[in-house]
């Protein structure tokens, strides 16, 4: 910007000094009749100011003649002088503020260019900030994986919309391929470990992606599904957690965990999962059905019972978060824990 300011200086004087060279009155006259004023007297010293000062006024000529020109500008004896002087000097006037116009065009287009350019290379760089730490830049891809995530994440579950009562038929489906279907409010919804008679009463903190999470571990790992439907595996606990309702809790630990809730994740472990979005859009889902697996192992192991639940959630959350930070995890196959859904 300076360069081009400087440009227009440039320009702007070189016409300046050829405009007053061609006056009959240079800027050197008028100082050094200012200076003389200082010392021949006031009517000079006065006259002078008022005409170098004046942007009203023509720039009157030099040498003995200044006195004559201007008595016969005052008395209108010289008319067609003045009226040349001022024609030029409305000229030079014009050009004057045709550069003044064309500089300040130029000012506004250099100030937008530059604040468009500043704008992009602040905005780049704050995709994913890692709290403080060095950015992370997404991918196309992954920002609309991770926009269409949220979406889902936004939908709660209606036991009055269609789609969601089928999704919920369909899950029992899945999980007693061989018993009728029971009614929207039934005691056999127990059976999957609701708490209630009203499957729906219990999707408050996990909304319907929960249910989704349910099917898509039903229909991806059949065989790991049924297990921890049916507590099949270990010495279980005579008060064990319920499943369905364990699963809508693992929905929500996830979303809290990886930073869903907010516009773009900024923990490290938000971070590594968007970059896990890449290789696979199912990414949510298939860390579901790890984190399960690995919830009912470290039941197990702790030998836990029903109020030691949240316990277990918490550490489930640890593992989980140890094993995504790992240098050769690139996708959620490469996570230990996986290896317990192939068992």
């Amino acid at each position: 910007m300076n360069l081009v300011l400087f440009g227009v200086g440039s320009q702007f004087n070189e016409e300046f000094r050829s405009t007053l060279a061609a006056l009959p009155m240079s800027s050197r006259t008028v100082r050094r009749r200012i200076r003389h004023g200082d010392v021949d007297g006031k009517f000079r010293e006065h006259m002078d100011i008022r005409v170098a000062d004046s942007l009203d006024e023509p720039l009157l000529g030099t040498g003995e003649r200044d006195t004559d020109q201007v008595e016969r500008c005052v008395n209108g004896s010289d008319q067609d002088l003045w009226d040349d002087q001022k024609k030029e000097t409305m000229h030079w006037s014009f050009l004057f503020s045709q550069l003044i116009t064309q500089w300040a065009q130029w000012l506004e287009s250099i100030l937008l260019c530059s604040t468009s350019l500043v704008g992009k290379l602040v905005t780049l760089p704050l995709r994913l900030q890692n709290r403080g730490e060095k950015a992370v830049y997404i991918s196309p891809l992954q920002e609309q994986r991770l926009r269409a995530l949220r979406k889902r994440l936004e939908v709660p579950y209606d036991g009055s919309q269609l789609d969601h009562q089928h999704a919920l038929k369909e899950l029992w489906k899945l999980a007693y391929p061989g018993r009728q279907i029971p009614p929207l409010k039934s005691e056999l919804w127990k059976d999957m470990g609701w708490q209630g008679t009203d499957p729906s009463t219990d999707f408050r903190g996990g909304g319907f992606i929960s249910l989704e999470n349910l099917i898509f571990f039903a229909k991806k790992y059949p065989d790991a599904f049924r297990k921890l439907l049916n507590k099949e595996e270990g010495n279980r606990s005579e008060w064990e957690y319920p499943f369905a309702v364990a699963g809508i809790n693992i929905s929500f630990m996830l979303s809290q965990m990886l930073d869903l809730q907010s516009e773009l994740p900024s923990s490290k472990v938000g971070i590594r999962f968007v970059q896990l979005l890449a290789a696979d859009e199912a990414a949510f889902d298939e860390l579901y059905c790890v984190a399960f697996k690995l919830l009912d192992a470290q039941w197990l192991a702790r030998r836990a019972s029903y109020m030691e639940f949240n316990e277990i959630v918490k550490m489930t959350r640890m593992q989980l978060e140890r094993e995504l930070l790992l240098d050769d995890v690139v996708t959620i196959a490469d996570l230990p824990a996986y290896t317990m859904l192939m068992r």
